[in-house]
């Protein structure tokens, strides 16, 4: 009877990361506008500057500003792995220092297409809720364009608070 829950739940979860992943648009290189792949080579380009030694998970980011300029950022680990930063919030931090705090769209690189974990997704949140995301593997073989509402359904933010 145990084994039949925890495969219950398994099937479950399998379920609910199913529906996630539908709502994720795959796309070709070609289709993406010109502004898109300058975003795209962007976050590629960070990704080469990653300061990762403990994971080697190198990640970069490019995010555009309403303003349309781009800020990249790229993770960088620390030994004490909580002070780790993510490569999205320092491309987002670096827009902000920029006194930019409305932005159209994300691209995120890595070597396998990884999606931005929730603490990525609930800070640019904070600053622009329909965010477009791309996310791309470092050979744009595997390019995913999302929204962050979709990322984050029904998230906490400013609104709230008002």
């Amino acid at each position: 009877m145990r084994y039949i829950k925890i495969f219950s739940i398994l099937i479950i979860i399998n379920l609910l990361s199913f529906n996630l992943m539908a709502q994720n648009k795959t796309v070709a290189w070609t289709s993406l506008t010109s502004e898109q792949q300058t975003l795209v080579n962007a976050a590629i380009s960070s990704m080469e500057k990653a300061y990762a030694p403990y994971s080697q998970y190198k990640v970069g980011a490019a995010i555009q500003g309403e303003n349309n300029k781009i800020y990249s950022g790229f993770n960088i680990e620390n030994a004490s792995y909580g002070l780790t930063i993510c490569a999205e919030r320092t491309a987002l931090f670096n827009g902000v220092t920029a006194e930019q705090t409305h932005f159209k769209a994300i691209a995120i690189a890595t070597k396998n297409g990884g999606m931005p974990c929730g603490a990525c997704r609930q800070t640019l949140n904070e600053f622009s809720p329909d965010l477009l995301v791309i996310v791309t593997d470092k050979d744009k073989s595997n390019i995913e364009i999302t929204t962050l509402s979709k990322l984050l359904p029904r998230s906490f933010g400013p609104k709230q608070l008002s």
